[in-house]
């Protein structure tokens, strides 16, 4: 064959892959979550995190407490001010997780072939004899057999960090196990996991409740990140929790799948959810190793059907100590990106890693070449041909949008919305260009006081591929007469090129109602 019918025949062009990466003002389409603590929480890092691109701040309460958390969250403020980068909040609840308590913080060396016994009793010292749990019920939930992974933030996959134990015995409430790997336990709290078997705890638990009625709602937390979510019925629960409080009844729920019950009864939950966010770290201990990536795939296509955020966690592990990914960790970030992921979530990474900016700038550039690549067209016939016909009002408006743009290679979508709703049913179609989602606030009354909506709904979009939300004047509504709908307009074309996404001459499209109507136009700019 001939080398030019090569070059016809190749999806990615090899020339490319030599051409250096090109600097833009925002790394990615793909947002970045990235979780705040002991290595990330002055304001300088913070700030250098959200330059890097991180859109979404997120705080594990599984260790720290609420005032630890509150500085966190006040030296973030401080930095979105100085960056002037919008970034949201998202609250990680504890949930009924199992922990090794190690009161002494010494570490424990566990030795192949040697016999360990966790026990409820929890004034007894963590040694390598006797790992003491803050749950009695555990020697009811497993059987001779079954297998208990303890280790910090889980079974990393570094044998070293974390212990895999088979259970010999079950003496009244201690469980007796063999270890089975060689591994050293540095740490005060260690996670305990039982694979595949059911742990009668509440997924709120009242620690957590706490936590989101104090902490969460004096900081009117965007996102609640449900750990363990097994059943549609816990998301219910946590939202007829939230709804008792008025500064957080607006917050979002995205459902974390960590275990094989979450699996089983994923379309559920998915129905309630606001979000999933794929916990690979729990479910690759609980499904077998060839079975991970199947279900990353299947998991992320329902999401983006039903047009809903996903974030798929624990990429690039080895930054937690090295400042470049494995090949592996690279392949699989791009991957996360091609099979419809939403966002990335880094976990120990920017928690307790070395380099939690320099990790959030490699994620960000795998993620802008992956979606290079990203095969468009034909995401968008399959979700056009899974929304079928006759299609919604909205849904009918959104994708001839994004059709629209790709077909006068627009450089952007502006879509004027309240509730933001609009922004993310374009962004569900996966335009090849950002969408600029212009929230517009809404004057609304508690019989007390009056206050604005828009806030909420703009941070919100932070975790939508794609997405970039910016706050309108509320003195120009959605639905209006033309002229106010120029005015706004203009603003909006204004911060676009300030920020780099437009260029006279390029071409706009613009989504808008006007009246009763809902009106797609095409913009060409002028100098």
């Amino acid at each position: 064959m001939h080398s030019n019918h090569l070059l016809l025949e190749e999806p990615i062009r090899m020339a490319s892959i030599l051409e250096p990466s090109k600097a833009s003002f925002f790394p990615a389409m793909t947002k970045i979550v990235g979780t705040l603590g002991p290595k990330s929480r002055s304001v300088e890092v913070i700030s250098a995190c959200l330059m890097a691109g991180m859109s979404v701040a997120r705080f594990d309460f599984s260790w720290g407490d609420s005032e630890y958390h509150q500085e966190t969250l006040e030296n973030l403020r401080a930095a979105v001010k100085d960056t002037k980068k919008l970034c949201a909040v998202m609250l990680d609840t504890v949930g009924p997780e199992m922990q090794v308590i190690n009161t002494t913080e010494k570490s424990i060396s566990l030795n192949e072939g040697d016999i360990v016994v966790l026990t409820p009793n929890q004034s007894q010292e963590a040694s390598s004899k006797v790992l003491p749990i803050n749950f009695s019920g555990l020697s009811k939930a497993v059987k001779k057999g079954d297998t208990i992974f303890v280790g910090q933030y889980l079974f990393t996959g570094s044998e070293t960090t974390s212990v895999w134990l088979e259970v010999t015995e079950v003496k009244g409430e201690d469980v007796v196990c063999v270890v089975k790997n060689t591994a050293t336990l540095a740490g005060v709290l260690f996670t305990l996991h039982v694979s595949q078997v059911h742990i009668d705890l509440p997924t709120l638990t009242d620690k957590d409740k706490e936590v989101i009625s104090t902490w969460g709602q004096k900081n009117k937390i965007d996102f609640l990140s449900l750990s363990y979510t097994r059943h549609a019925e816990d998301v219910r629960e946590a939202r007829e929790f939230l709804s008792k409080f008025s500064d957080i009844s607006q917050t979002q729920i995205f459902a974390k799948i960590e275990n094989v019950e979450g699996l089983t009864h994923f379309d559920e939950i998915l129905q309630e959810a606001d979000g999933i966010i794929l916990s690979r770290g729990n479910l690759g201990i609980d499904l077998p190793p060839e079975k991970v990536f199947l279900f990353q795939k299947a998991a992320l296509y329902k999401c983006n059907v039903a047009g809903k955020p996903a974030v798929v966690t624990r990429v690039v592990d080895s930054m937690t100590g090295n400042l470049r990914p494995t090949r592996a960790e690279a392949t699989d970030v791009a991957n996360a990106v091609l099979d419809g992921s939403d966002a990335i979530l880094l976990g120990a990474e920017t928690l307790r890693g070395l380099y939690p900016v320099e990790t959030i700038s490699t994620v960000g550039k795998i993620c802008a070449e992956a979606e290079k690549v990203f095969n468009q067209d034909l995401y968008f016939k399959k979700t056009v041909r899974y929304v079928g016909e006759p299609m919604s009002h909205l849904e009918s408006i959104a994708s001839s949008a994004v059709r629209a743009a790709i077909k006068v290679k627009a450089s952007v979508i502006i879509c004027f919305t309240s509730s933001g709703r609009a922004a993310r049913l374009i962004a569900k179609y996966r335009p090849t260009m950002p969408v600029l989602s212009v929230v517009i606030p809404r004057l609304k009354t508690n019989q007390l006081k009056w206050s604005f909506s828009g806030a909420f709904e703009a941070r919100q979009s932070l975790i939508v591929r794609g997405l970039l939300p910016m706050l309108a004047d509320p003195r120009h509504p959605a639905e209006s007469t033309n002229a106010t709908n120029e005015s706004v307009l203009k603003v909006a074309l204004d911060h676009g090129k300030a920020s780099g996404l437009i260029k006279s001459h390029d071409r706009v499209v613009v989504c808008q109602k006007v009246g009763d109507a809902s009106v797609v136009k095409i913009i060409e700019l002028e100098d």
